[in-house]
């Protein structure tokens, strides 16, 4: 059920229900007060215009993962680099990076451009100075990203990258709920091989299950470093118990690919450079190209307007 809370209990009748808040599953449910005071039954305009504001956006796609330090947002960004390779296509991936200028217009903020056809929106945009931290509660990052959503003008693009913090906190719910009409393509989910990110990365999949949102596929990174001298390939995060790989086969979800380390990638993204222009033959840069195009082909066959979650 789709006004079903993702902390409700079991047998949650749905906000929208005359039980909402009264029956006994309701009971010890964190949103029984909200639910039997009517106020969950409103659902919040600013859905509907992110709807109709999203409406030249052709996809949407979330960079998920569970923990923190996997490169995620490093994915993130050569993924909208690989994709806006293609000049004929509009990207704007919507992530945290380092402080420029955005302009605000009578039709909303307007993004960064970095190339003709890929422009960047991100909250540091808006700090006096990148060493600023964001010691935000809930409710006000939950405001920031209905902005971002429905305050930013997008304009006509062909994807729009949504780089999410890790783990599954208020800001994927409200990602979730302000997206539930204009719809997402779905998840692109990163993890590392060891175990530890793993467990994490299960969570993040339960937690797509659960609200609905279509899995595109998992993304081993870091997985093993390829010497870019001798070539030979060491596992500096072991996959003790198999990896995204056997994970994906018990979860029955497609592995998108495997990109091995490679610090040059890491000087690329300090330059604010595409490493898949600045050494497009290694081993890294052929994983990543493979992964983009699996991606462009889910899209290519999934149309957001067949995926309101």
């Amino acid at each position: 059920m789709a006004d079903v809370p993702i902390d409700a209990p079991e047998h949650c009748p749905g906000t929208s229900s005359d039980q909402a808040g009264k029956s006994s599953a309701c009971q010890g449910c964190p949103n029984q007060n909200i639910c039997a005071s009517g106020a969950a039954k409103a659902p919040d305009p600013a859905i509907e215009e992110i709807r109709q504001k999203l409406t030249s956006v052709n996809h949407k796609i979330l960079v998920l993962s569970g923990k923190g330090g996997v490169g995620k947002s490093t994915f993130s960004a050569h993924l909208s680099h690989a994709l806006a390779s293609d000049d004929s296509k509009e990207v704007r991936p919507l992530c945290t990076v380092e402080t420029l200028c955005v302009h605000q217009s009578g039709s909303g903020w307007s993004p960064v451009y970095v190339e003709d056809n890929l422009a960047v929106m991100s909250i540091g945009f808006l700090l006096s100075s990148p060493d600023d931290a964001v010691i935000w509660r809930g409710p006000k990052k939950n405001g920031m990203i209905k902005q971002f959503l429905r305050d930013v003008d997008w304009g006509e693009l062909d994807y729009l990258i949504v780089d999410t913090p890790p783990g599954t906190s208020d800001e994927h719910l409200s990602i979730v709920q302000y997206l539930s009409s204009a719809g997402i393509d779905g998840a692109v989910i990163i993890t590392t091989p060891q175990e530890v990110s793993l467990q994490d990365v299960r969570k993040e999949i339960r937690f797509c299950i659960k609200v609905k949102i279509p899995i595109i596929g998992v993304i081993e990174n870091m997985s093993g470093f390829v010497c870019p001298k001798c070539k030979n390939t060491s596992q500096i995060f072991p996959p003790t118990t198999g990896g995204a790989q056997r994970m994906c086969e018990e979860l029955n979800l497609p592995l998108l690919g495997s990109v091995p380390l490679d610090p040059r990638i890491g000087k690329s993204c300090d330059e604010g450079k595409s490493f898949l222009n600045e050494v497009p033959d290694s081993p890294a840069a052929v994983a990543y190209e493979n992964i983009v195009q699996k991606i462009r082909d889910y899209c290519s066959s999934h149309t957001t307007s067949n995926n309101p979650f």
